[in-house]
């Protein structure tokens, strides 16, 4: 038997001192930016639709990137095109009505008993942390990511508000570049933050919740802050937004916000080829819904309220692929934590998207995946304008689009409140513009729309906009895109209005949404409604979030 060589003694020794040697976790780190109020906007997405959109003119070079690098995903959709739902039923992987008061906006309050994805990877060995919005408002705060424990936001938060912060630096005396770079060093410095915290070789979680694509944003700032020239849009706004100069200028500022979420991507990217680990990562960009202070927009089931961006690097996965199938935001809850190696709770609406990522084909590749189901309780409620609650559900297939309004006789956006009062000043889009059609978010847009509210020419963009809706709507998006004719009395579309209403309240039914079971007005009592409500003149009472949060 040969020797035992010298130096065995002295490494018994260093582990009885210092215990066994720990392996490195191969498990894939999961960086995820979710931008609020991004909806489906980035150059990657340019061409897609088969004709002239938005997306011919903004430039997201670093969601390109990810894209062309990974799958890009065509039809993915929101839960609930309102913030806390729509972010309720991601982090738990449910439908938004599966999680009790977490399902409406004003007045939500999380149930701590529901397993969410971020405390569900930490719990299997995940170092996780968060900067900024994951689940708001609501309370307690960010509440399904462990509270504020995992914060990492000291560097700076003014990658909340791009617009206002760089346009405040360029006034003071700064450059343009200058005032971009001292933004995108926070952004760098909170990543840096979360990165150090971690053990070694411990897999880690990180969600970047940017909110500058959340109104407001300053008016000028797209062409100022990004050379984005708002006449570039003309012919490629969706037929229910007038084009005219004031909302191309509009849409030209949110698509700058948009360009400062796709900076704050390259910034991530660039950190992770620098210390060596992007191909350690799993990288998944998206939004919580469509633009807000927009017709059809956020709040509303329409694409253009509940489509949003999914774009998703997986290292080794087959690049540069467009999946077709319908996809929802609860699936990255179960996703996530089959990257993580977790056990995913049961009856889940949300089903992984794995097997989409790591496939190597692209277009229609699991044909279940032929439908999804969006919805919306409250958002902003001030009862005592008039503005209600707005109960909608909405079951999208490839081919159609199909709309259950079960209170026709509210008003969809709210009530109009102090739109009567003219003019309007469009500098002016505070508590006047909130309060009127308080569902839509105060915009420029908004208030273009309620200034010309008797003119005859835009009456048919301001009724899409504000006017109340039937009980029944159904979209022929082949032959309709921007869904803006309602087929719903159609006898030639009777039999199809028949089979997507059915199938919506057969599913509605089984998964238990309060709205179609028992006598259905679970979310009109309390104690849905008893959260305090803003003051007419729009001020805040203690603890409570502005409108539109």
């Amino acid at each position: 038997m040969s020797p035992k060589p010298r130096w065995l003694p002295l490494l018994s020794w260093l582990i009885l001192a210092v215990g066994p040697l720990a392996a490195s976790d191969s498990r894939l780190n999961i960086l995820f930016v979710f931008a609020d109020d991004w909806g489906r906007y980035a150059s990657a997405y340019r061409g897609l639709d088969g004709r002239p959109t938005v997306n011919d003119v903004i430039k997201t070079p670093n969601v390109d990137r990810v894209a062309r690098e990974g799958v890009l995903f065509r039809n993915a959709f929101a839960t609930s095109p309102s913030c806390t739902p729509c972010r309720s039923a991601l982090l738990s992987g449910r439908y938004f009505f599966q999680t009790g008061r977490a399902a409406i906006l004003n007045g939500a309050v999380w149930d701590e008993t529901i397993p969410s994805f971020p405390l569900l990877l930490r719990d299997a060995g995940y170092h996780i942390g968060k900067s900024f919005k994951v689940w708001s408002p609501g309370t307690p705060a960010d509440a399904p990511f462990g509270r504020q424990e995992y914060a990492y936001q000291s560097a700076g938060n003014a990658c909340n508000n791009f617009s206002e912060e760089s346009t405040a630096m360029v006034e003071s005396g700064m450059t343009v570049a200058a005032a971009r770079e001292k933004i995108l060093g926070q952004v760098r410095g909170n990543f840096d933050s979360f990165l150090a915290a971690r053990k070694a070789g411990q897999p880690w979680h990180y969600f970047l919740g940017t909110t500058t694509t959340h109104r407001a944003w300053t008016r000028g700032s797209g062409k100022a802050l990004w050379g984005i020239e708002p006449d570039s849009l003309k012919g490629k706004l969706p037929k229910f937004l007038p084009d005219v100069a004031e909302l191309r200028e509009d849409v030209a500022d949110y698509l700058g916000e948009c360009q400062a979420v796709d900076a704050y991507v390259g910034v991530l990217l660039k950190r992770l080829e620098e210390i060596g680990e992007l191909d350690k990562t799993v990288v998944v960009l998206s939004g919580d819904h469509g633009m807000p202070g927009v017709t059809n927009g956020k709040c509303n089931l329409y694409d253009h309220g509940s489509m949003v961006p999914l774009v998703v690097r997986w290292p080794g996965a087959k690049a540069g692929r467009v999946v077709d199938d319908l996809v929802r935001l609860p699936d990255l809850m179960p996703t996530f934590l089959e990257i993580g190696g977790a056990k995913i709770p049961e009856n889940l609406y949300g089903k992984s998207i794995v097997s989409l990522i790591k496939s190597d084909r692209a277009g229609r590749i699991d044909p279940t995946r032929d439908w999804v189901i969006v919805g919306r309780e409250r958002h902003v409620w001030l009862a005592r304008e008039g503005n209600l609650p707005y109960p909608m559900r909405a079951l999208r297939t490839p081919d159609f689009l199909y709309v259950r309004n079960f209170m026709p006789d509210r008003w969809p956006m709210g009530a109009p409140g102090l739109a009567a009062a003219q003019p309007l000043d469009l500098n002016r889009i505070g508590a006047e513009t909130r309060i009127a059609y308080a569902d839509m978010d105060a915009s420029p847009t908004k208030t273009w729309l309620i200034a010309h509210q008797n003119d005859a020419e835009w009456k048919w963009h301001v009724d899409i906009a504000f006017a109340k809706r039937p009980g029944e709507e159904l979209y022929d998006l082949k032959n309709d895109p921007d869904q803006i004719k309602n087929l719903a009395a159609d006898p030639a579309f009777a039999a199809k209005k028949k089979e997507l209403a059915d199938r919506l309240m057969k599913t509605l039914t089984a998964a238990g949404d309060p709205r179609v079971t028992g006598d259905g007005s679970t979310y009109d009592k309390s104690p849905f409604t008893d959260a305090e409500q803003p003051a007419a003149d729009g001020s805040k009472k203690k603890g409570k979030k502005k409108a539109g949060e």
